[in-house]
């Protein structure tokens, strides 16, 4: 009996000290990181594939040039991406066409892709042209918050639209997010003032946070996703629950679209890289009091994610780095 009660003590101290230990390491990773917004890395560069010439780079503080911004981060997406692409600029060019007031630029992030990515990239700037198609390359592998962070950061759009290079939800669907985002625009602008005109309206001015959701789809998605990724999911939605609180219940759709004056506040303070930093983003749109959208789209699962068993205790662990990193201050807010 005394030797299973020292055992037991043993136990109880030695996970003690496990449990001590990584608070330490957690707290220790969150005070390193709480300069992580400051973005303090080689400045992004522009360059034209046909002249071999640098264009300025652009800044989220600099007045809008473009109506719209796609920001597309690319990993290893040699494959995955000519076909999305070609969906897009289809879309962009045709609306652009029956719209002479509509302009866009797409953004790709090569995120220190190892196959053919800033080859199929730099393709389409030749064919479309630099002030169409950029690409932003980061040289190593950050991580998709980081690649998307980026490429926010340097985008010229009054709207601002993350999607990922798979396709997986149709482009045309950014008209149900951008729709949305004028219709309360709209609204809050004439909350003030009933007699104002819409000669002084700018989308732009207006802090909106739309999230593309696949929320609807959930019942099916149980039903054909793998078991490890209806595990994620629900456990997932637990722990964002927790750390972020209630509001949206599809923060990972890679769909999301922003107003520049919204895209300014966050992408300035962001600080996770990979997997969780869309739950930073609900975070820090409750923090600054934005309004949040979620959109139903239209969404289909593509071959080849890298969504993996393996992405859940980095999940946890980034999600504990940023409840730590708030809740104790160390992570600063900038207004």
């Amino acid at each position: 009996m005394g030797f299973l009660l020292t055992m037991m003590e043993s136990l109880a101290a030695l996970i003690l000290v496990v449990l001590v230990g990584l608070v330490s390491v957690i707290v220790f990773e969150a005070y390193r990181r709480r300069h992580n917004n400051a973005h303090v890395e080689a400045p992004a560069i522009f360059e034209d594939p046909k002249s071999l010439k640098q264009v300025p780079c652009p800044y989220i503080f600099d007045p809008a040039e473009k109506y719209l911004s796609l920001v597309i981060p690319a990993f290893n997406e040699e494959h995955r991406l000519p076909g999305a692409l070609d969906e897009t600029m289809n879309y962009l060019q045709q609306r652009a066409a029956k719209d002479k007031s509509f302009s866009y630029e797409v953004l790709i992030v090569d995120d220190g892709s190892r196959d053919g990515t800033k080859r199929v990239a730099f393709d389409f700037v030749k064919k479309y042209g630099v002030d169409n198609v950029r690409v932003i390359l980061l040289g190593r592998n950050h991580g998709k918050g980081e690649a998307i962070r980026k490429g926010m950061l340097h985008s010229r759009g009054e709207l601002l639209l993350m999607l990922d290079a798979d396709g997986a939800t149709k482009v045309t669907d950014l008209e149900k997010l951008e729709n949305e985002i004028h219709a309360v625009a709209k609204k809050d602008y004439h909350r003030g003032d009933s007699a104002s005109s819409d000669t002084t309206f700018r989308i732009s001015d207006i802090p909106i946070v739309a999230f593309g959701s696949r929320a609807h789809l959930e019942e099916k998605a149980l039903a054909t996703r793998k078991w490890y990724r209806n595990f994620l999911m629900k456990g997932f939605h637990l722990v964002v629950l927790l750390a972020a609180g209630p509001g949206i219940r599809d923060t990972q759709c890679g769909f999301k679209m922003f107003t520049r004056s919204a895209a300014r506040k966050l992408f300035t303070n962001i600080r996770l890289k990979r997997w969780c930093f869309d739950v930073e983003l609900v975070f820090l749109c409750k923090w600054f009091g934005i309004p949040m959208l979620e959109i139903s789209v239209n969404w289909s699962e593509i071959p080849g994610s890298k969504v993996n068993p393996l992405s859940i205790p980095n999940m946890l662990w980034e999600l504990a780095l940023m409840s730590v990193g708030y809740r104790t201050r160390m992570w600063k807010i900038s207004s």
